[in-house]
This record gives C-alpha cells, sequence and structure tokens, in this order.
C-alpha cells in the first residue's frame, strides 16, 4: 500500500487496482473510504486506477487538526498525491461529494487536469446541491419495485425531518437493489468517518463565484455523469453543473441510482472508456 505526506505531515494512503494509463480517483460519502468504489465495474481491468483514501478514512491517517477535514482544505492532499504519483497532469475521476474536491483542485491547479471525470457530483463547489424535494421528485420512479411500498412513507418522513435515517429507504440510492448492493450499503457505516463527514461541508468550503471564474477557463474535457433515477443530483441538476465548464459533455446512465458502476457495469466501463480514449483535445457529444 502506497503512502505519501501531505503538506501538514498527515501520512496519507491510496490503492492500486489494474494496469494500463492511471486514472486518479477521488472516493464521495463524503468521507468514506475509497474501498467502497471497487473496481469501477471493472475500469480496473483496462486502467490503472490509483484511489485515494482522504484524511482520516481507511488507511490514511487522523490530522492532528481535524478542522483540515473541511473540503477546500484538502486541495493540497490532492496536489501532494499528484506530486508523488509523477504525473505532470492526471485523468481525475471523482464520485459524489468528492466532485466538490476534484472542482476545487481543477479551479486551483487547471493546468494538472487531462481529463475530468465527475460520477453522480455534488456540486456545492459551484453553489448548487439536490434538495429533499429533489429526492422526493425522484422517489416515484422506483414506484413499481417491491420494497417501495413500506420504504417511501420512511424515506419521506427524513426527507421532511419528521424522522431519522431509515435503513429502509436505501434501495432509493441503488438503480438495482440486488445482494451486492446490499453488501455495499450495509458496509458504508464501518467505512465513514462521521466526524469528518460533519465537517467536510463546514462553512467556509466554498466560494462559488470564485471557484465558477476559474473553471470558465478549463480547457481539459469534462465528463458530468448522471444516474436517472439518483436523486441526488438529478439529471437535471447535473447538467446545470456540466454547464460551469468550456469543454463538457453530459451523460445520463439508464436505471441507475447513485453507484452506477454498480448498476450496469458494463455500460458504466464502455462510457467512460469512450470519454477515456478520445482525444484530449475533443468532446465526444452527449448521451442521454
Amino acid at each position: 500500500m502506497p503512502t505519501f505526506t501531505a503538506p501538514d505531515g498527515t501520512l496519507l494512503a491510496y490503492h492500486l487496482r489494474g494496469e494500463g494509463d492511471p486514472v486518479a480517483v477521488l472516493p464521495g460519502g463524503p468521507m468514506r473510504a475509497s474501498v467502497y468504489l471497487g473496481d469501477l465495474g471493472g475500469l480496473a481491468a483496462h486502467r490503472r486506477l490509483a484511489l485515494l483514501d482522504l484524511r482520516g478514512t481507511g488507511d490514511s491517517a487522523v490530522p492532528a487538526d481535524p478542522a483540515t477535514y473541511r473540503c477546500d482544505r484538502m486541495v493540497e492532499d490532492v496536489e501532494a498525491w499528484r506530486a508523488h504519483m509523477g504525473l505532470e497532469h492526471m485523468d481525475l475521476l471523482a464520485h459524489s461529494a468528492g466532485a466538490a474536491l476534484a472542482m476545487l483542485y481543477a479551479a486551483r491547479y487547471p493546468q494538472r487536469i487531462r481529463r475530468l471525470l465527475l460520477i453522480t457530483p455534488n456540486p456545492s463547489a459551484l453553489g448548487m446541491r439536490g434538495t429533499p424535494e429533489d429526492r422526493l421528485a425522484a422517489a416515484p420512479l422506483r414506484a413499481d419495485e417491491p420494497w417501495f411500498a413500506e420504504a417511501f412513507p420512511a424515506f419521506r418522513a427524513w426527507l421532511t425531518g419528521e424522522a431519522e435515517f431509515d435503513d429502509a429507504f436505501v434501495p432509493f440510492f441503488y438503480g438495482r437493489w440486488d445482494d451486492a448492493a446490499r453488501a455495499h450499503a450495509d458496509a458504508e457505516l464501518e467505512q465513514t468517518n462521521e466526524e469528518a463527514e460533519g465537517r467536510y461541508f463546514a462553512d467556509g468550503a466554498f466560494t462559488p463565484d470564485t471557484t465558477r471564474a476559474a473553471l470558465a477557463t478549463l480547457t481539459a474535457p469534462v465528463l458530468v455523469y448522471a444516474g436517472d433515477v439518483d436523486g441526488g443530483p438529478r439529471p437535471g441538476l447535473a447538467r446545470r453543473a456540466a454547464e460551469a465548464f468550456p469543454r463538457a459533455e453530459f451523460t445520463v446512465q439508464p436505471g441507475a441510482g447513485h453507484y452506477p458502476w454498480l448498476d450496469d457495469p458494463e455500460w458504466f466501463v464502455s462510457r467512460l472508456l469512450a470519454f477515456l480514449d478520445g482525444p484530449a483535445d475533443s468532446v465526444l457529444p452527449s448521451a442521454e
């Protein structure tokens, strides 16, 4: 397991899977150990994945200052990681909350981005975020599922602030609720640093106007990838996030939730490879 030292002295770890051209991967959660990403549906059969454990998660050390769990405070961790791996510029993939960190990194270090892939991204860095109303609007898409009748009342009560989180509605986060999804969901609690999760989006983490201005000059191609039954982000919100980038393409995976590599690995990998294999000076047409 390779490690490197962050600028503040925290020892950080990352994991290598597969062979081929490298793709640097930032996990979401927020603050969930990168193990939940697996091999991204088989992408590791085509690319060498470097999956970072953010500070205080997985095999990375807990920092001396817990305030450094705030998203913007970890941008320099990513830059130190890039330098440690010896990459002049990199293909950077980020999932969910990790996309907020990736956007901040791309805004600060645009010359280091070769391609940027944002998978079911949280666009908080752009001053945008999914709402409970978004999730409630997406929920009826699952009305034919056998678990829906039991799960929806609990889901609605949670979203309206009337009840606590309930495992009964976890299926809403997955496009296909099968044994693989159940195992993936069951592992979340032990893989997540709850203190760090609470600090990731702390006040001051984002300056959307500044970030948008910087990203408007990004010359690298960007893929913004949504699942069509995901409630956060819904495809419409993901599409609006894509508009922040001058060279973005937008894709919606049919039947996919928040973890699209689990729902249809073949579709997921083929779409990512089409983007990664394309010339860096062109952008493919959007696919929906």
